[in-house]
């Protein structure tokens, strides 16, 4: 039937399983019921679903709670970036530009890439000077996890 409560709770059981299966918290997850197609519980709280009383996380850095799939959205807190560890670049690709030479392109996992700096790629054992750091064609200052730059 559609708005189900029972196939609702039927899905978040399932899930909820699956999830603590592989690692993640439950009760730090917001299982909210929606039509995509129609909209509801979309960007706000549909009277097709009398039964939904909204959604709750309990997470250590502090809980949320809400109605709509917009909020739940709104409440996932951003990964911490790992500035401290040493720099981790996995490269996706390499550009051969003319006049301006070689172009190693990828994300920047961990720590933090500046021009000037000296790099080293594995397993080759090439170092390089970091001449320029750039992101989608502006130059950077430094480079941080998360950051998809061509070095």
């Amino acid at each position: 039937p559609p708005y189900s409560e029972a196939r609702f709770e039927e899905i978040k059981k399932e899930v909820g399983n699956y999830i603590k299966k592989i690692g993640y918290n439950p009760a730090a997850v917001a299982f909210v019921p929606i039509s995509g197609w129609h909209g509801d519980n979309m960007l706000e709280a549909s009277d097709k679903m009398p039964w939904f009383k909204g959604w709750k996380v309990e997470r250590k850095e502090g809980n949320a709670d809400g109605k709509c799939l917009i909020e739940a959205l709104d409440a996932i807190l951003p990964p911490s970036r790992p500035t401290e560890k040493p720099l981790r670049l996995p490269l996706q690709d390499v550009y051969k530009i003319g006049g301006i030479g070689t172009v190693p392109v990828g994300r920047v996992e961990t720590g933090i890439m500046k021009p000037g700096m000296l790099v080293t790629f594995a397993p080759a054992n090439l170092t390089t000077e970091v001449k320029s750091v750039e992101m989608h064609h502006e130059a950077l200052q430094e480079a941080l996890p998360g950051d998809n730059v061509g070095f």
